[in-house]
């Protein structure tokens, strides 16, 4: 039986085979520290309310360790929990008959930002606004476009597995992005945050790296 530090580094096969036949408490216990960040956030995108989201997200466990004995690992464990919480939150939102979106800075509410401690109440203000800001540009997207950017952007997924998730070829998520990108930087250039948003192009660009060429 594994030690409970060599559980935590295990991969997913080695705690998929823990959970099934050594010590189940202990393998789930990890299995949902290891995701449920990726839950919570998937789910709180959908439902935008925190009590809801941590609702969907105990849902999608317990759906989780119900089935997980037969999960055959023909995709990744994130991408099986992707489609989990997708079904649960839609089922939710059916009861709702609404969407709303998430504002990013509660995004992850379990993730300390000591950086915030330092800003101004003005600072913290004018945060808050462009995220409102933001998130009405994102609510203008396509569906297909503003999925592929919050899993491309925010989330750090690779194509391979946005395309495990959503089933669509990594040549169409490349064009969403693409698509999204643009439509975002059109509308930040010609928006409020204008100024703002020339001034730290340069630096994006400089960085070279493509989830932060908006």
């Amino acid at each position: 039986m594994p030690a409970p530090q060599a559980l935590s580094l295990a991969s997913d096969e080695e705690l998929i085979e823990e959970f099934r036949n050594g010590d189940r408490e202990r393998a789930a216990a990890q299995f949902v520290r290891r995701y449920q960040r990726f839950v919570y956030s998937v789910a709180y995108r959908y439902l935008g309310r925190h009590e809801d989201a941590q609702d969907a997200a105990q849902e999608v466990f317990l759906r989780a360790f119900e089935h997980l004995h037969r999960f055959q690992q023909r995709s990744t464990l994130r991408t099986w929990l992707y489609r989990i919480t997708v079904r649960v939150a839609l089922s939710m939102l059916r009861q709702r008959r609404r969407l709303q979106w998430m504002p990013l800075s509660q995004a992850f509410p379990e993730e300390e930002e000591p950086v915030a401690q330092t800003l101004t109440p003005e600072q913290v203000h004018e945060r808050q606004e462009f995220e409102q800001y933001f998130l009405r540009l994102l609510s203008t997207l396509p569906e297909k476009q503003r999925e592929t950017f919050v899993l491309r952007y925010f989330e750090g997924l690779s194509y391979e597995e946005i395309s495990q998730m959503l089933g669509t070829s990594i040549g169409g998520l490349k064009a969403n992005y693409f698509l999204a990108v643009r439509k975002i930087a059109a509308a930040l250039l010609n928006g409020p945050y204008a100024e703002e948003f020339r001034r730290r192009l340069p630096q994006h660009r400089s960085n070279g790296a493509e989830r932060t060429d908006i």
